[in-house]
């Protein structure tokens, strides 16, 4: 069964004892499956997302060649414990000029941008393409640092589809600009020991390097010779249910960034709705979300959250005082102009919102229903999910679209808890209650 194209989330109407898991970090996944491509053995990681960014990463090693084992995951359904036969460097599939191997990336970034750094490390030629809106995203200061180091990329206008010549190793050196995206980096980073490249980071993007850090981490923490390896939860995706947690909780509510009066339940009811495993490695810029102080007044994308920004943004209209969202700008060019997005879905639930540069100033409104139009965007259609449980009246079009990243979120929504929930879940046209197999977006 599939999603409808429309659906409405029901307002919580008691307090809710859950222990929620969320899928495994995509940052940390896909990266992974690079990295288990280049060593010299197999290696098994465990908890790894299975979700449409790490199945295209998964069936891409496949079409290179690669012996991609995958099994269902016991603790999480989203998860998958995937064992990857890493050859040591070689890439054993490739095309020709007059055929060049396909390779499809959809919409996800990091397939699109790490993939284009491993097949240089092949001998022949290969074409990256993806969805149209991967196609409008930036690839200028990835495909600059490739061609320092000698590959060839025929690309008119510096982005997706491309057409990459591989050429094997080569000892030399490149600098890469992070202005607009770490994915630059991390690709080279990912895939420098093996091409014997030395990366020089430019532009430096304190936003994004936190990133950077995360892909150093890994190199340095992988098998180099196979093994196994567990991949943590995923932050942004956990971010969710904490608030959640804090707006179903009358006690608590106030310790949420942004987050105000008009709690759930009676006085004396409290809600209990955990992450279990919260990520606590610090290779996730947000983890940071679980503890940000409601006293800050200002929250930056740069130095506070990563993604998870989206979900304190939409609730933040239900706080005391106005907040200021500011250092936006990476959101413009992710899966849709999201600065853009988060403004026009606000005000069309009530919420006062000045867009201002790139900063969001959102103040304290008094929310109404509205039908949500997601852009394709998989943290969109979350993040006023969430809300939904909160203001009546929250519809969702095309919430499909959090196959991306978390292809059961709505299913732990509507879980009974203490798995999920116990949301009531709606088809938007018929006001039909939806079963737990509808829900899953596959």
């Amino acid at each position: 069964m599939n999603l409808p194209g429309l659906i409405e989330i029901l307002p919580l109407e008691k307090p809710v004892q859950a222990r929620i898991t969320v899928p495994g970090s995509k940052s940390i996944t896909n990266r992974a499956l690079i990295l288990a491509a280049l060593t010299n053995g197999e290696t098994i990681l465990q908890g790894a997302l299975w979700s449409e960014d790490t199945q295209v990463m998964a069936e891409a090693l496949r079409q290179l060649g690669f012996e991609v084992k995958v099994e269902p995951d016991a603790e999480e359904f989203s998860n998958r414990t995937i064992t990857v036969k890493g050859l040591g460097g070689k890439i054993p599939n490739a095309g020709t000029e007059s055929k060049p191997l396909e390779i499809f990336v959809g919409n996800a970034g990091t397939a699109a941008r790490f993939l284009a750094s491993l097949v240089c490390l092949g001998s022949g030629v290969y074409r990256l393409h993806g969805v149209p809106r991967m196609h409008e995203r930036p690839q200028r200061a990835l495909f600059a640092a490739l061609r320092e180091l000698g590959y060839k990329i025929d690309s008119p206008n510096d982005r997706l589809p491309a057409v990459i010549h591989a050429a094997g190793p080569r000892s030399t050196s490149c600098h890469v600009s992070i202005e607009e995206s770490s994915q630059f980096a991390s690709g080279l980073l990912l895939c420098a020991g093996i091409g014997q490249w030395r990366v020089t980071v430019t532009g430096e993007n304190r936003e994004e390097s936190p990133y950077i850090a995360m892909t150093h981490r890994l190199v340095k923490a992988f098998p180099p010779r196979g093994g196994e390896f567990e991949i943590e939860g995923d932050a942004s995706s956990g971010s969710y249910f904490v608030a959640a947690d804090l707006l179903a909780s009358e006690r608590r509510l106030e310790s949420f960034p942004g987050s105000g009066p008009g709690p759930l339940g009676e006085v004396g009811q409290t809600s209990m709705i955990e992450v279990v495993n919260w990520p606590s490695s610090g290779w996730q810029v947000d983890e940071k979300f679980s503890s940000l102080s409601s006293d800050r007044l200002t929250i930056s994308r740069a130095f506070d959250l990563g993604d998870s920004i989206m979900t304190a943004i939409v609730l933040a209209p239900l706080g005391g005082k106005p907040k200021k969202f500011v250092d936006l700008g990476r959101l413009r060019l992710q899966e849709c102009e999201r600065v853009v997005a988060l403004r026009t879905e606000l005000i069309k639930c009530g919420a006062k919102v000045i867009e201002n540069g790139d900063t969001l100033e959102i103040f304290p409104s008094a929310l109404h229903g509205a039908e949500i139009e997601t852009y394709n965007d998989h943290r969109l259609a979350m993040c006023f999910a969430i809300l939904g449980l909160k203001i009546p009246g929250i519809k969702l079009r095309d919430p499909s679209c959090v196959k991306k990243t978390f292809p059961n979120f709505f299913q732990k929504l509507a879980a009974p808890p203490p798995q999920g929930l116990g949301v009531t879940v709606l088809d938007g046209s018929t006001k039909r209650k939806l079963s737990l197999e509808e829900l899953f977006a596959g």
